[in-house]
């Protein structure tokens, strides 16, 4: 493989090495300790952990701000003690009963005043974490019932609380990670489009930018690699969640490229040839182990997905591009289409 692979720095979440359990069954393996898993990232050549605040802060919602500084504080030391960083920090705005209404967009001011402070919290995690960057999964922002909540009302008490935000540290930078639906029936942002257009309208646009990760396009009916093009022509793709979808399901969060290889090529294609990683960005990771996988062989999800986006930059760095740029020239797609058949299968062309 080509020698400046180097310029690639991968994450992933510490909610990726799960216990395997689902809406319709227990949890099957045994936990891994917070500093069990930082070690797995080092010794799997991670370069940094994604957090969401409670991550880094457990039960932060019942500590004082000095205590949860201090403790954010110890998880910076573990990190730094095993040579890794934080990519970013996300309030967990779900999981609450205060957000069952959704959080930004609730319909109750005290919810929102909540979810408000919850995301204040969180920024103070990320700067005791040693990172500027806030992503934002707008999981409950949206409705059951459309009567039930008003979209101009709703979008302006989004903008207001993303605002409070971007006001409240000058230095901080927010990616809305899009997605269509699930928990909620429909969410109020599902494209990389609405967010681009959400950022549009913030206070300071220029610290809005985009996170997209594969399974949330799909589920959306879109080509992620189309999205993620879309985005870096706007230069906001400040990060990535790559895994893999069986269609429009759940989000399902499999390995990168084990359902569809051509597609995950194409993601990492205009990566790739769009400079993504050139300027610090991380290769993310979202992926989750299957429910039938041993403790002891429960990480091979994280380790197979970042093997696969480097045998795939190969790949694309290894195209002849003097051959596609012919057959474009003479309009023979269908000859393309069998060339890069071909060249993922490493068939003599």
């Amino acid at each position: 493989m080509p020698k400046d692979l180097t310029i690639y720095r991968f994450s992933f979440g510490p909610w990726n090495i799960g216990e395997g359990a689902d809406p319709f069954g227990p949890t099957v393996r045994d936990p891994f300790t917070f500093v069990e898993k930082v070690k797995i990232a080092q010794k799997l050549g991670f370069d940094a952990l994604q957090f969401h605040d409670d991550d880094a802060v457990p039960a932060l919602d019942s500590l004082s701000p000095a205590e949860i500084a201090k403790q954010a504080r110890a998880t910076k030391q573990i990190l730094t003690d095993n040579s890794l960083e934080a990519e970013f920090v996300a309030p967990r705005l779900w999981f609450s009963p205060r957000t069952i209404d959704g959080a930004y967009t609730a319909n109750d001011p005290a919810d929102r005043a909540y979810a408000v402070e919850r995301s204040i919290k969180a920024i103070d995690i990320a700067h005791e974490l040693g990172t500027n960057l806030m992503v934002l999964w707008l999981a409950r922002e949206g409705t059951y019932v459309r009567e039930a909540k008003s979209v101009p009302e709703a979008m302006q008490h989004l903008l207001e609380a993303i605002n409070k935000m971007l006001d409240y540290d000058k230095n901080l930078r927010i990616l809305v990670e899009p997605k269509p639906n699930e928990p909620m029936d429909q969410a109020y942002i599902p494209t990389v489009g609405h967010a681009l257009a959400l950022g549009c309208r913030a206070t300071d646009p220029s610290r809005m930018g985009i996170l997209i990760e594969t399974a949330h396009q799909i589920l959306a009916g879109l080509d992620p690699s189309d999205e993620m093009g879309f985005a870096l022509s706007f230069h906001k793709l400040w990060s990535v969640h790559l895994n893999d979808q069986s269609g429009l399901k759940f989000d399902e969060d499999k390995s990168f490229g084990e359902v569809d290889l051509r597609r995950a090529f194409n993601q990492v294609r205009v990566l790739e040839e769009n400079g993504y990683g050139r300027n610090s960005e991380y290769v993310g990771l979202d992926v989750k182990a299957m429910r039938t996988q041993r403790t002891e062989v429960s990480t091979k999800h994280l380790a197979n997905s970042k093997e696969t986006f480097l045998w795939l930059v190969d790949k694309v760095r290894s195209l002849n591009r003097s051959l596609r740029a012919e057959l474009v020239k003479q309009r023979d797609y269908e000859e393309l289409n069998r060339y890069i058949t071909a060249h993922l299968l490493g068939v003599r062309y």
